[in-house]
């Protein structure tokens, strides 16, 4: 077996979640075609490309907000291609979404504890927030990864945009899932928090969690990033680490404009 075949099958070997020939439709308009690629455990993989390119309708394919025309969705061994976000969640793959999705009439500490319930396993949904000791514990781990103890009674509305963000990645995380799936978590952030998240994003990958991530800051996501898939008009047009996808004349040509820039 040639390197490059051995290469090919060890990644497959370690892919937590496989994408298979994934393709959509909307009318005659064909959004997202044939693509395909893995993201290995414990890493984290970025999927980039201009404006249109659909990368963020892979993005829901993958997190059933959509349902595919065509194509597969493999996690951890399991088909769900089409499943509904919460049949996800229940199979460990967790999402963030571009626009917050917090409740921003409650407090952090109620985001995190109605995330949190889903480890109660359908136990105590409707208790008071002072029972239900396994979702109370998974609230106290996030405030002290996130740093939110001086958040905790302060509405998730009243948060800066910055701290909306790590909130949501937070509440995401509350389910402990394996793999977790972010949509351009930095979008409207300033230079210093961006730089922030993208430390705490390289933190949170592990041997216990994945990243997917959907990111429009180029160079964030190179400096992120174990494996990137680039996306051009619907589909893959280029795939490999940071520096090989920075090398490819295609990627150059399509998404960074030039040589000079990439």
């Amino acid at each position: 077996m040639s390197e490059f075949m051995e290469a090919a099958a060890s990644a497959r070997v370690d892919a937590i979640l496989s994408v298979s020939d994934l393709t959509v439709r909307f009318g005659s308009l064909v959004a997202v075609n044939g693509v395909s690629f893995d993201a290995r455990r414990g890493q984290i993989t970025s999927v980039i490309g201009p404006n249109g390119a659909g990368k963020s309708t892979v993005f829901n394919l993958i997190s059933g907000a959509i349902r595919p025309s065509a194509g597969r969705v493999v996690f951890d061994g399991q088909d769900l291609t089409g499943a509904s976000p919460n049949h996800m969640l229940a199979a460990g793959l967790a999402r963030s979404f571009q626009i917050t999705n917090l409740f921003f009439e409650l407090s952090v500490r109620e985001n995190l504890r109605l995330a949190a319930q889903f480890l109660e396993q359908g136990r105590g949904l409707l208790r008071p927030i002072s029972s239900g000791r396994v979702a109370l514990q998974r609230v106290d781990e996030l405030v002290e990864r996130f740093r939110l103890e001086h958040k905790l009674d302060e509405l998730a509305g009243f948060l800066s945009h910055g701290e909306q963000r790590r909130l949501e990645i937070a509440v995401a995380l509350a389910a402990r899932p394996r793999m977790l799936l972010l949509d351009e978590p930095t979008q409207g952030m300033s230079h210093a928090d961006t730089q922030e998240t993208g430390a705490m994003i390289r933190s949170l990958a592990s041997e216990s969690l994945s990243i997917l991530l959907v990111e429009h800051d180029v160079d964030l996501v190179m400096s992120l990033s174990d494996h990137v898939v680039v996306m051009h008009q619907g589909q893959k047009l280029a795939e490999g680490s940071p520096q090989q996808v920075r090398s490819n004349p295609a990627v150059q040509s399509a998404y960074f404009g030039d040589a000079g820039h990439a």
